[in-house]
């Protein structure tokens, strides 16, 4: 990260379940990841770039980005002055919550469209950022919901119960369980495809396909995603490295900072995060 980037991570006890993200990122590059939650941008100047649902996607100044749950993607700079943004990470529970209320049907919501402009919308949701970021519990908490509901209301759907986000075979199904159950230890390329009945090149292909991410790739993922949940228990970096299967500290920093924006150390200290530091933009 450059001198002039910036990044601050902090989750708000007015809104349990719900992270926040005030960044300006100039040479940072977020590698191919995914989250347990949404992720909800907010463009405030410059152009970021990601990939996401087998497209690229430019979101300038003003724009709202809205990814689901699980859904891989990145994110780098899209002019040479990179961008600066507010993200909101909510939980599954936290829009499901608020979804209940407010729309039919069951399933969990999600966003069809991946960018949009509605200026009323994108002021709610920064303005909630912003109140969270001052320590104004009460406003940030009215707020945040109010902001929500409209963009629920206005961008989301209901996805059955049922429905797959993509069509995982059986010998994916099965090595994403391995993958799971070994996640310190995992397996060679050649031992995972013996073990779901595949050759590695087949089963590489169609792990990407059903995924978005080859195998080792979705391994580092469910890294981090093991790791914040550690961290934000308060296990010591160190030993979150190990436990989630890096080879050291400095191993799980650089994943994690690619995947995350912050380092392991910041993101815990996001649980200690103390109101009136900094500026809202």
């Amino acid at each position: 990260m450059s001198d002039l980037e910036r990044a601050r991570l902090w989750r708000p006890a007015a809104l349990p379940g719900v992270e926040l993200l005030k960044a300006r990122y100039i040479t940072h590059r977020f590698t191919l990841h995914a989250h347990e939650g949404y992720a909800i941008g907010l463009v405030l100047s410059g152009v970021e770039e990601f990939f996401y649902r087998g497209a690229v996607h430019r979101a300038g100044a003003g724009s709202l980005s809205t990814l689901n749950p699980e859904e891989v993607h990145d994110g780098y700079p899209g002019v040479p002055g990179g961008w600066s943004y507010r993200v909101l990470y909510p939980s599954v529970a936290f829009v499901s919550g608020i979804a209940a209320e407010l729309m039919a049907g069951s399933g969990t919501p999600c966003f069809p469209e991946v960018l949009t402009h509605h200026p009323p919308t994108v002021a709610l949701l920064r303005a909630a950022h912003a109140a969270a970021e001052r320590g104004d519990d009460l406003a940030s908490s009215t707020l945040a919901r109010t902001a929500f509901a409209a963009l629920l209301r206005r961008n989301a759907a209901r996805r059955p119960p049922d429905a797959p986000v993509r069509d995982v075979g059986p010998s994916v199904r099965r090595a994403r369980e391995i993958l799971h159950e070994r996640l310190v230890d995992p397996p060679t390329i050649e031992e995972l495809a013996r073990a779901v009945d595949a050759s590695p090149f087949a089963l590489i292909r169609s792990f990407k396909a059903a995924t978005g991410l080859p195998p080792h790739a979705y391994l580092n993922t469910l890294r981090i995603m093991r790791a914040r949940r550690l961290l934000q228990a308060g296990t010591p970096p160190a030993q979150v490295a190990g436990d989630v299967g890096f080879t050291d500290q400095a191993h799980l920093s650089r994943h994690f900072k690619r995947a995350v924006g912050v380092p392991p150390a910041a993101y815990q200290r996001a649980g200690t995060y103390k109101s009136g530091i900094g500026t809202p933009a």
